[in-house]
This record gives C-alpha cells, structure tokens and sequence, in this order.
C-alpha cells in the first residue's frame, strides 16, 4: 500500500509519517507540491498512483486568514479542489483534514458531523470551501475535521504556553472559548482506523473539552509552573479573526461505526509534555 501525504512537512504530516512508516508512505512538502496549480498536482499523483492520499496541507494561520484572505481560498479551497480533481483522475480516495471552525459556535451542546455548518471567519470559510470541494468533486472520500492540534514538529498551544510561564510571572487567557484539544499523534493514529471504514465526515478529537483558560491551566500544572494565569474575554482580547464560542466536536461517527473514542485530552497532554 502507498499513503501520499500533502503538506508532509507540517505538524499532522509530521505524526503521520510516524504512523504509516511500515508501509509506503509519500510525504509531499510545499517544496515538492504546491497544491495551488492543478497541472501539477494532478501529474504528480498521477504519477505516484497512490492507494490513499492525507490532504494535509493547509494555511492554518486563522488570524493571517483574515489579513489575506484570497491565500487562505486559494490554498485552502483551491488547493484542495486541485487535490480531489487529482485523485478523482487517479482513481484512489482521498482523506480530507478539516476544521472545527466550520461551525459558528452557537450551539450549546457538542457539534455531530451533520450539524449545519455556518463559519464566521475566512480560515472556517475557507476550509468549509475545501469540504465542498472534496464532496462534489470525488466520490471516494473521508472529511476529518478535528481541532485544537498540537504535537512534534509545529507552533501550537501548548509550547506557547510553556514558553510564556517560563519568561512571565503572569499570562492573560480566554475563558470563554472551548473546544477538544487533540493531540496529532493520537489523530494520525485513528485517521488509520477511519481509512477502513466507510466514507464521509468524521469528527476525530480527543475525548472531553475545556476552556483555553483551562487548557493552559492544565499546561501550568503538569509542569509544576508557578505561575499566575488570568481569565479574560474574547472581547478583551482583540484578535483579527473572530473564534467560535462553542467548537466542541462530538465524535458520533465513530461511535456509529464501531471505533474507540480518543483518550481525553489530559491523558494525551501528559503523553506530549512527558515526551
């Protein structure tokens, strides 16, 4: 078997190399695919006829989205088109990373995959047009949408956190934004899982939700950090891009089809920071 993972040099491409590494796996980086021409992405895969292709790849930023926002739809809707033309072509199905931030956040309870998606940034704009994409385009699909994402190899929350305890006596953090942090390496792992199954949209986090207040209260505590972090408003806290107050996602599609939930996200952070 052939797993083609684009945007292989980032964070997620990182753990899913880690994953698949006794089969044959393809890591495309920026260097070797840019997503954004349609020649080349559909000669490409062509070319290396893969079993599966991981659309990673992604301009992740959600507050330069705003700032740019013909980038973020072009790489990220776009892109993805380019990739599902590609794989339409090649015959192989292809595995789609999407967003929890295709959802408003106005929904008291957890988000299931067939909740109606409503962004109200460019990044949830932008990914919910990749989404479209890859369901119009192909019929040979999997839509992952998951959240909060930290592990090896990125810039995320987590070693934002650490980084700012070490170098502050005091950080301000909102409390009134929640959502599933989820660690990469446990979501490359069940993105193997859902490859078996059938396809459609999946919610993949890891289990339970917290506030970024709570998150990086969590951080503080497992790394003995004696520090002092102070719960603030989004509204106090100005950002270009607007977050979702609620962007919990209920990983119901799993459960239908039979697949172990995620460990909680404690269990997982403990995992990462002891690493």
């Amino acid at each position: 078997m052939k797993i083609v993972v684009t945007g292989a040099e980032g964070m997620l491409g990182y753990a899913l190399k880690q994953v698949f590494s006794d089969i044959g796996f393809v890591g495309l980086s920026y260097d070797l695919l840019d997503v954004t021409v349609l020649d080349d992405t559909v000669n490409k895969i062509r070319h290396l006829n893969p079993d599966f292709v991981i659309h990673a790849a992604a301009f992740t930023n959600v507050d330069q989205c705003e700032e740019m926002p013909e980038k973020a739809f072009q790489v990220n809707g776009i892109g993805t088109r380019n990739v599902a033309m590609a794989c339409h072509e090649a015959g192989c199905p292809v595995i789609y990373i999407s967003s929890d931030y295709v959802f408003d956040g106005n929904k008291n309870t957890p988000y299931n995959e067939w909740d109606r998606t409503n962004p109200i940034n460019t990044y949830g704009h932008s990914k919910l047009m990749g989404e479209e994409y890859i369901s119009t385009l192909t019929n040979k699909f999997f839509i992952i949408r998951t959240s909060w994402l930290y592990g090896e190899n990125g810039s995320h929350f987590v070693d934002t956190i650490v980084r700012l305890l070490s170098e502050k006596e005091s950080i301000d953090v909102v409390n009134d934004q929640v959502g599933c942090p989820t660690y990469t390496l446990d979501l490359a792992k069940k993105i193997r899982v859902v490859m078996a199954k059938g396809y459609g949209i999946y919610h993949v986090t890891n289990s339970g939700s917290c506030s970024w207040f709570d998150f990086a209260g969590t951080i503080a505590s497992r790394g003995k950090m004696e520090r002092k972090i102070v719960p603030v408003s989004s509204a106090s806290y100005k950002r270009p891009a607007r977050r979702p107050a609620n962007s919990v996602l209920a990983n119901t599609m799993l459960r239908l089809e039979g697949i172990d939930e995620l460990r909680h996200w404690e269990e997982a952070l403990d995992e990462y920071l002891s690493s």
